[in-house]
């Protein structure tokens, strides 16, 4: 009996922390919650991750995308053999408009297929705030 309850007990707390993992995107946004954003330019930006949200899972892709006028107007998925692609369906925000950015990750993108992501601009996340170096004190006090 003991030993049963002891097995259950595990599997439920590997499941617990399983379950408690954070995803890609999650760690991203979680970043860009504390650190903040650099404003996304107009301009090819060709260090972007591209998460994928499908039947409650999320995977993250490398990119790279286009913005104009403060809004997406294209996005390139990459390879592993170093080539790109263009996303050649029409994509658009909720409102179904061109996908807005805030705070370096962009609103929830729309295919005309179904598909739905966001797209992360890695490179304008600021940098992890300086801590103080606490002093050391000496032993003899």
């Amino acid at each position: 009996m003991k030993k049963t309850l002891l097995a259950a007990l595990t599997l439920l707390l590997t499941l617990a922390s399983v379950a408690q993992e954070a995803t890609c995107f999650e760690r991203y946004e979680k970043a860009f919650e504390e650190r903040g954003s650099y404003t996304v330019s107009d301009d090819m930006h060709r260090n972007v991750v591209i998460s994928f949200f499908e039947n409650g899972e999320v995977y993250c892709i490398q990119g790279k995308a286009r913005v104009e006028n403060g809004v997406i107007t294209s996005i390139f998925f990459f390879y592993d053999d170093n080539t790109s692609e263009m996303l050649d369906r029409k994509f658009y925000n909720d409102n179904r408009q061109a996908p807005r950015i805030t705070n370096g990750i962009s609103e929830m993108i729309t295919t005309e297929d179904g598909e739905k992501f966001k797209v992360i601009f890695i490179d304008q996340l600021k940098p992890k705030k300086k801590k103080y170096k606490e002093a050391e004190l000496p032993n003899d006090l």
